[in-house]
């Protein structure tokens, strides 16, 4: 077992040696910085991942393990199923439910927990992951990875339960909640590009073609243009809408090669039959 300390104050280090874990040290904060170490350090068949707080329900490891192995899948995802209120505040359900269904819609897929921390991979999965993400935006990023390269994946239900006595949560719920909705705009224009500059080019057209419509007919009317600035205002909103939708297409070009590099990554790990 390996344990990633990120600049903790506490006794963490310490428990964890005696346990008999090792214990790594990653100085740069949050928890993407860790999730790439820890992608980049460890060599195994088969990784589980889960946060450190005790929340988690560690007899569902194995069985999730069983998942991964029995279904030939490259994800697993433990679904959080609590009953205490103080295990999930109501702003994080809230809000780990409309991420969820954003990412549901824009790169579809039926996760219902895309923020959940405890999570096994395969092999594959983890060697082909390109983590960029500093903090908690992870998940997210973890989440489309599996969609993007259309990973067989599934979830498990898994108990979780209040934090220890004494123990508070890094997570800031607007914060955290906006960085997360920051990351799902990023993945959706570098993943989805040709639709994100193209909603961008209708929304300029549209602009551009509104401001213009009263120039027009006065111009038609008298052969005078009245409003020299708005009239050059609508110009240069439909050459942003003709640069926009060029730029969907150069860059959906060079996403399709980009995903298939990552996905000639992902098949050049070789497959480990249990």
């Amino acid at each position: 077992m390996y344990v990633f300390d990120n600049n903790s104050s506490d006794d963490t280090v310490k428990n964890a040696s005696d346990a008999g874990a090792v214990v790594y040290s990653v100085k740069n904060q949050g928890k993407g910085n860790v999730v790439r170490r820890m992608f980049a350090d460890i060599t195994a068949d088969i990784y589980v991942m889960v946060d450190g707080d005790a929340t988690y329900d560690a007899s569902c490891a194995p069985r999730m393990i069983e998942k991964l192995i029995s279904e030939q899948l490259d994800m697993v995802v433990g679904v959080r199923k609590h009953e205490d209120k103080e295990a999930y505040r109501p702003g994080h359900t809230l809000g780990n439910k409309m991420l969820t269904g954003c990412v549901k819609s824009i790169f579809g897929g039926k996760f219902t927990d895309m923020l959940s921390g405890y999570r096994v991979f395969s092999k594959r999965y983890v060697k082909s992951f390109p983590a960029m993400a500093k903090g908690f935006e992870t998940e997210t990023e973890l989440t489309v990875h599996a969609l993007e390269l259309r990973m067989p994946y599934d979830e498990f239900d898994t108990p979780y339960g209040a934090r220890m006595e004494g123990s508070a949560s890094k997570l800031n719920t607007y914060r955290d909640g906006i960085r997360i909705a920051k990351m799902i705009i990023k993945l959706y224009s570098s993943e989805r590009p040709l639709i994100f500059y193209g909603l961008l080019a209708i929304l300029f057209s549209i602009s551009g073609i509104l401001i213009a419509i009263p120039l027009a007919s006065y111009y038609f009317e008298t052969g005078l243009v009245p409003r020299l600035p708005t009239a050059i205002l609508s110009t240069g909103l439909i050459i942003l809408s003709a640069i926009s939708f060029v730029t969907g297409l150069i860059l959906e070009s060079v996403t399709i090669g980009r995903r298939e590099m990552k996905r000639l990554a992902y098949l050049s790990i070789p497959v480990k039959h249990f």
